[in-house]
């Protein structure tokens, strides 16, 4: 018989750390309308232009009855950062394998078992962070935790740590209960952020979110912003570090999460020195690999900036050569940020033969920097 306890025992058995039953109506969708009609969310037009499917699931599964929404801790060991050498920092859910990778098979499975128990009955989707569901909706209706409010969702047991699968179903299912939220006057993580990106309580502004900026953003990154960036070069934690909650949430020796080796702290001149195959062959099966090289030498270019360290000024030259106009604005930016003779020398040499109109506004203002 497929109940509540033999669907959360299954997924349980899959590996999940939670599991609960969500109605399948999103509660946040005026939220929802209200952050894209703010521009929220910047250059993400994949938000907007799915806000039907979001709103309306349905359209993704005819008949949906139940959302199953599962959890899966993702926090392992901390590491030491190298002081002997410019250094950047990595999300921590980037550390280990793609978590896409890692939990849409487990989810297929869920899917496909729902299917067979029925015996054909009953249909269900799986998605991960990848198709037009509202996650954190669903989590919060099905007891997983509640929104924080730095608009993530938070769990006692688990903390910030965790990532969000969800299984749309024909199969009718009992309903969890929500949670009682637990942050009360705490605002640590609104206070932390760098780039100041939350409007208020429960509203990021994803455009000055680091993350955003270092991962969605395709373009140049807005010169006012990269100073606040220090040296995050994909993602940033620091509204989740610093939740109290935190301190429940266990270490896991998934070996799919763990660290791999060089990942953080990350060498900012090893990474300014890769080709595109390089990259992606030392990048192969992580969430990295999103940014394409101009993206992550982009950043690499804004941390060796910000890090007021000299020995990144050979590597940051050698990008004014680079194939991609985008890495060679920043690295002008970059170079004209930690100053020096032989910085200021080389924009001045490869300004004269540079034709990209951005890159040579970015010489332009790295001089007068």
């Amino acid at each position: 018989m497929m109940n509540n306890a033999a669907v959360k025992a299954y997924a349980k058995q899959l590996g999940f750390d939670r599991v609960g039953v969500s109605l399948p109506s999103p509660k946040t969708l005026q939220h929802y309308r209200e952050w894209l009609s703010n521009g929220y969310h910047g250059e993400m037009d994949y938000m907007a232009s799915r806000e039907g499917l979001r709103s309306d699931s349905n359209q993704l599964l005819e008949d949906i009855q139940s959302v199953i929404v599962v959890a899966k801790r993702y926090r392992t060991v901390e590491l030491n950062p190298d002081e002997s050498k410019p250094t950047g920092i990595v999300a921590r859910y980037a550390w280990g394998n793609d978590y896409h990778d890692v939990m849409r098979p487990k989810l297929n499975q869920l899917a496909e078992w729902i299917h067979q128990q029925s015996d054909g009955a009953h249909q269900a989707r799986a998605f991960v962070d990848s198709g037009p569901v509202l996650e954190r909706d669903y989590a919060a209706q099905a007891g997983i935790g509640w929104f924080g409010k730095h608009t993530n969702i938070l769990s006692r047991e688990l903390g910030n740590w965790f990532f969000l699968g969800v299984v749309l179903t024909t199969l009718k299912l009992e309903f969890d209960s929500p949670v009682k939220a637990h942050c009360g006057t705490c605002a640590n993580c609104l206070d932390c952020c760098p780039t100041d990106a939350f409007v208020s309580p429960y509203s990021l502004d994803a455009r000055r979110c680091i993350s955003y900026l270092t991962i969605e953003l395709k373009g140049p990154i807005p010169r006012d912003l990269r100073p606040l960036m220090g040296n995050r070069i994909f993602g940033c934690d620091d509204c989740l570090q610093v939740c109290p909650w935190n301190r429940f949430a266990q270490p896991i020796e998934e070996s799919e999460f763990l660290p791999r080796e060089g990942m953080n702290p990350v060498n900012l001149i090893e990474l300014m020195k890769l080709d595109d195959d390089a990259f992606r062959k030392r990048f192969k099966g992580s969430p990295i690999l999103r940014t394409k090289r101009r993206g992550m030498l982009r950043n690499v270019a804004v941390a060796l900036g910000n890090s007021g360290d000299q020995r990144g000024i050979p590597v940051l030259i050698d990008a004014l050569s680079d194939d991609e106009p985008l890495i060679r604005g920043h690295a002008a930016w970059a170079l004209g940020r930690l100053g020096g003779e032989n910085a200021i020398q080389a924009i001045y040499i490869h300004q004269q033969t540079e034709s990209d109109e951005y890159v040579l506004d970015e010489m332009k203002l790295a001089l007068r920097i």
